[in-house]
């Protein structure tokens, strides 16, 4: 590793995003705060997902750790598109989905010692039609009920539905890394 970083606090249940910083040859630990996801409703997608970011990341008091901290939400046509309540959802969400193009936004907070430090990407997202039969098959062998607009951009799903990406794909996955770690240069 060319830099060396302070201890780093992942405040992340998702695995996604824990391999993300394995992949960037991070070290960190995971730790879990409960925090409330609500936001006021007046709000852009990229200004929900920084809101819930800086929420969790105030959650923590690191002592000399950096914590990050992040949100990823999917917009279409202005419409957030969360984690699925169940089967039912899911099959709206991906129908939605089907055939259109919509954009996904990482918020992702950067505090250390009093300091916070938040940023956001934005990718465009590119989905071709699929069939209620293909988006029943999805939802059966991936259950996406923890991902944002019901699907994950590593599995079958963006293997075989998504077209095309403008953008970060890693933003996509829930981290985009190449601006965390230049936005990490910086805060250190």
């Amino acid at each position: 590793m060319p830099v060396q970083f302070p201890p780093i606090i992942l405040a992340s249940k998702s695995p996604r995003r824990q391999e993300l910083l394995t992949l960037m040859g991070l070290n960190f630990k995971v730790e879990l705060k409960d925090v409330d996801e609500s936001y006021p409703g007046d709000l852009s997608p990229a200004e929900i997902a920084v809101y819930i970011a800086e929420k969790k990341a105030k959650a923590f008091t690191a002592d000399g750790e950096i914590v990050i901290t992040a949100d990823t939400i999917v917009a279409l046509n202005g419409e957030i598109l969360g984690k699925p309540a169940d089967r039912k959802h899911a099959q709206e969400m991906l129908t939605k989905l089907s055939g259109s193009k919509h954009e996904v936004f990482t918020g992702v907070t950067l505090a250390r010692e009093g300091q916070i430090h938040s940023f956001y990407d934005r990718t465009i997202v590119y989905c071709r039609a699929v069939t209620a039969a293909e988006i029943d098959f999805y939802i059966d062998h991936y259950k996406p009920f923890d991902k944002a607009g019901s699907y994950g951009v590593q599995d079958w799903w963006g293997i075989v539905v998504v077209e095309r990406i403008e953008g970060s794909y890693t933003n996509v996955m829930g981290l985009p890394t190449e601006k965390l770690y230049n936005e990490l240069l910086k805060f250190i």
